[in-house]
């Protein structure tokens, strides 16, 4: 039994791999009290419990949970129920123009790295983050971008609610931000006629027989998950480049770019972990774990295992293949990570190619955050 791991704890927010190593070498699978989980830190057991979704459910309905219709997403399904509307937004994903959507972004950021140049100290997240992610997410919608504050301030208690075993009183703010997004996203499939994701899934739908309501959860969470996890990422990304300006310089060339980005988010990803129950009695690394009980694969501590990344504590920009779980693994798999990957590039290949070069110039804050490791504020400047 332990607690040494506190994923709130001040100095877990600033670098949580050193106590993840250390569990990962003397409690890889440890009981976490307050989480009411099993907890597990070695990449070997996380993607065990990811893959084999007839043993660890992500549907509360198959352990005697409920899970309410207005909650009910890509999300919170498992096979089979979860195929058909994975599979009519993987579709409406692949008819997408992505080239396209990744260059505009690299146009959008290049433009407002024009404006912050020589401005004097700015913070990523707000002036690059934040406005890169939405505009992204809704250029793949095909819907009007909500404007970017507003809109990060809804997200981010969404985001923050999911810290709710840890904190119950973030559970009421999330579920009301559900429902001012779904009322947007309400909106987006009575009025939007634009071409993108949304319209796609809107026109294919009738055929697949799914409840609309499903349609449009899984449409909110889509652009609601997208958003906060590449705004996460593009923050940690910069973190990291601002201290190894060599690895961004390094970049510029095509190919180390494709594998630099996917190295970024193994290195230091944005989502720390997620939950699965056991549907019946098993072990994992030598630990029963009873029907019922919680586990939690820790992504941040497994992509950090020397047994799966050789060389894990070090940024290796040309890793491959490069198997991390910064995105999920398995049928419950993140649907937007090639988009992801298409926002980090914009944003990337914006910054190394710019004449101004990004200089961090005071202390960064962490967002109090466990499910999601992400910045509150990254100050910084483009000095020519």
């Amino acid at each position: 039994m332990t607690n040494r791991y506190d994923p709130l704890d001040a100095r877990v927010l600033r670098d949580p791999y050193p106590v993840l190593a250390e569990l990962r070498r003397t409690e890889p699978v440890f009981w976490h009290e307050k989480m009411g989980s099993w907890v597990l830190t070695r990449y070997t057991d996380c993607v065990r419990v990811l893959r084999d979704h007839t043993l660890f459910a992500r549907d509360p309905r198959r352990t005697g949970g409920t899970v309410p219709e207005p909650s009910l997403s890509v999300q919170t399904l498992d096979p089979p129920q979860l195929s058909r509307v994975r599979s009519l937004f993987m579709a409406a994903l692949r008819a997408q123009d992505l080239a396209a959507i990744e260059e505009r972004a690299r146009r959008l950021v290049t433009s407002r790295l024009d404006e912050l140049a020589g401005a004097g100290q700015f913070d990523v997240v707000a002036e690059l983050a934040v406005p890169l992610s939405v505009a992204v997410v809704a250029d793949l919608l095909g819907v009007e971008p909500p404007p970017y504050a507003e809109f990060a301030a809804v997200s981010d208690t969404i985001m923050r609610s999911m810290d709710g075993g840890l904190d119950p009183s973030l559970v009421e703010p999330g579920r009301i931000a559900r429902q001012r997004l779904s009322k947007l996203v309400d909106e987006w499939f009575t009025a939007s006629s634009r071409p993108g994701l949304l319209e796609h899934v809107r026109q294919a739908a009738p055929d697949t027989g799914l409840m609309t309501q499903l349609v449009k959860n899984t449409a909110r969470v889509m652009f609601q998950g997208g958003y906060s996890t590449m705004t996460a990422a593009l923050g940690n990304a910069v973190a990291v480049l601002l201290t190894r300006p060599d690895a961004l310089e390094r970049m510029r060339d095509a190919a180390l770019l494709a594998t630099g980005v996917d190295e970024l988010v193994r290195f230091d990803g944005p989502v720390q972990g997620t939950t699965r129950t056991a549907v019946r009695a098993c072990r994992i690394g030598g630990i029963d774990i009873a029907p019922g009980q919680k586990v939690v694969p820790l992504f941040a501590a497994a992509n950090r295992d020397p047994d799966a990344f050789p060389f894990a504590d070090q940024l290796v920009l040309d890793r491959a293949p490069n198997p991390h779980l910064g995105y999920g693994w398995g049928p419950h798999a993140c649907i937007g990570t090639t988009v992801a990957q298409a926002g980090l590039r914009a944003l990337v290949t914006a910054l190394a190619n710019h004449p101004a070069r990004l200089i961090a110039v005071s202390d960064a804050v962490r967002r109090r955050t466990a499910t999601m490791r992400a910045y509150q504020t990254l100050p910084a400047l483009l000095r020519f």
